[in-house]
């Protein structure tokens, strides 16, 4: 029981809370899979528009294998949307791809929260793999010190979750934005289908970010214990 710290039972509600908020996700998004969006314009349509409305003509849109697997690439400067997004024309496809494009517009305007977040992403994505392991090591070895670095490297992946939350809500807005000024999702339905969905992905987010908490909450009190 040495390695569960003070927050444990916090962990499994916030962990009970993330399944319950990823299915409602699910079924947000399949439910408005199922409606055909008033313009009949699929998720690479919708991307295409929305890049050349903001002059990122540039940068191409393609399709990737998986479910709910769409992204922006700040590398490669690619928009990648999955096979239920890419061709598809529904409620769905439309709010992702739109969300997806949003990152680009952040990209080209410079937003801070998102390079912040690019140059964590490796440093912390190794540092988290890590940190577990350290605090095991630093409680089996009694070695005060090592119990600490792991305590800073989830200190420093709860930094990663909270700076995404702007960069994702921003995108999300910059989306609906566009919908409804292009007149693209059409009906108040449409309108409302695609609000439900970047919705229910941001709760996703807000998940990410409670754990993170919960996780570090736990390993700082774990480590004052044994100080």
């Amino acid at each position: 029981m040495e390695f569960l710290g003070p927050y444990t039972p916090l962990i499994l509600l916030v962990f009970v809370a993330s399944m319950l908020i990823q299915g409602y996700l699910t079924r947000t998004y399949s439910r408005w899979s199922q409606v055909r969006n008033p313009r009949n314009l699929t998720g690479a349509d919708v991307a295409r528009l929305m890049l050349d409305a903001n002059g990122l003509h540039h940068v191409p849109v393609n399709a990737v294998p998986g479910n709910l697997s769409d992204h922006y690439d700040p590398i490669r400067k690619t928009v990648n949307l999955s096979e239920g997004v890419y061709g598809v024309p529904s409620v769905s496809a439309m709010a992702v791809a739109a969300h997806e494009v949003g990152h680009a517009i952040q990209d080209k305007v410079r937003m801070p929260a998102l390079l912040l977040r690019g140059r964590l992403a490796v440093p912390l994505s190794l540092g988290m793999n890590l940190a577990p392991w350290l605090l095991m090591a630093g409680i089996f070895l009694q070695l005060t010190g090592l119990i600490w670095v792991g305590v800073i490297l989830f200190g420093a992946a709860l930094l990663f979750h909270l700076v995404t939350l702007p960069v994702e809500f921003d995108a999300s807005r910059r989306a609906l934005a566009y919908l409804q000024s292009g007149n693209l999702t059409g009906s108040a339905e449409g309108q409302k289908g695609a609000q439900a969905v970047l919705t229910a992905a941001a709760l996703t987010y807000v998940a990410g970010f409670a754990m993170a908490l919960a996780q570090f909450l736990n390993v700082l009190g774990l480590a004052r214990n044994r100080s």
